[in-house]
């Protein structure tokens, strides 16, 4: 397996594509994803405004080092075609899907965009209905081109008729299945956007409760909301030292004819290696970025 080097995702941060101001804005911010959003953000009327803005913003192609990524309106909505021509023009790193449910959807797809010479474009899906969660391990298994879930749970808890908390409590197994789909296809995860915008503390609860569920990162709707969820996702240095601890402690183990070794009187196995250097991996890709440990503030390019 080649090795491809890791690409931090712990924000993704949305941009309605019809508003110059926030589009320009994005510019200088610390996300490490924009996806500019043509579908729910964009009113009906506006949608074909929104393609013009979106085109004239990628005039200048900067936006610092942020992955950039573009929504769609459904593929078979009166919108769908002519968002995926112009996503295919521009020069962007992923296409976002909006409420998949089958493999299918991701194929479909594929080949509309192979037919307009953008086979070097990713594919990422929203899980945000019942359907898109129970079929999550096919949509991400349906291609390697799908380099992320990015969960829709706004959609999903009113699907599932649950009443809003803090805990999310209802939304925990359906959260799980998704997480475990990704997994098993090692595809990058990232939970929904918090929508409580002034409540500091709800909003890094919610953040470090994604982190520790598994998931890689987090959508962000405002741009107060990235120092949170940067520093949520980001390892701290206590972490990066215990990592290089645990990789020299079980090559020291191996040179010894041994698989496990002991650190701080806990027994450490080998599948630890695999937590270590991705921690590891993110704490050198963050920094890459020139960003600090303090919640992970950032100098943009």
């Amino acid at each position: 397996m080649n090795h491809v080097p890791y690409r931090p995702r712990r924000t993704m941060l949305y941009v309605p594509a019809h508003v110059e101001r926030h589009l320009e804005k994005a510019r200088h911010l610390p996300a490490d994803s924009i996806i500019f959003d043509m579908q729910e953000s964009v009113p009906s009327s506006l949608k074909a405004q929104a393609r013009e803005q979106l085109k004239k913003a990628f005039e200048n192609p900067s936006f610092g080092h942020s992955e950039k990524v573009v929504r769609i309106n459904p593929l078979y909505s009166p919108w769908g075609q002519d968002d995926l021509r112009l996503a295919a023009s521009l020069p962007i790193d992923a296409i976002l899907l909006p409420r998949v449910e089958s493999k299918q959807q991701v194929l479909d797809t594929l080949i509309a965009l192979d037919s307009l010479d953008a086979k070097h474009i990713q594919l990422m899906c929203n899980i945000e209905s019942p359907f898109g969660v129970l079929r999550a391990e096919e949509i991400a298994g349906a291609s390697d081109r799908v380099c992320a879930l990015i969960m829709g749970t706004t959609d999903l808890a009113n699907e599932l008729k649950l009443n809003p908390n803090p805990e999310r409590t209802g939304l925990l197994t359906s959260l799980g299945l998704v997480i475990l789909a990704a997994r098993a296809h090692r595809k990058c995860v990232v939970d929904g956007p918090h929508f409580d915008l002034k409540d500091i503390k709800a909003a890094e609860f919610a953040c470090r409760q994604a982190r520790d569920l598994g998931f890689d990162g987090k959508a962000i709707i405002h741009p107060i909301q990235l120092t949170y969820a940067n520093d949520a996702f980001t390892p701290k240095r206590g972490d990066v030292d215990r990592a290089q601890r645990i990789i020299e402690a079980l090559n020291e183990a191996d040179r010894n004819g041994m698989s496990t070794a002991v650190i701080d009187d806990r027994l450490i196995e080998p599948a630890m290696i695999e937590w270590a250097r991705r921690v590891i991996a993110v704490f050198e890709a963050v920094h890459a970025l020139g960003q600090t440990e303090l919640l992970g503030q950032a100098k943009r390019r």
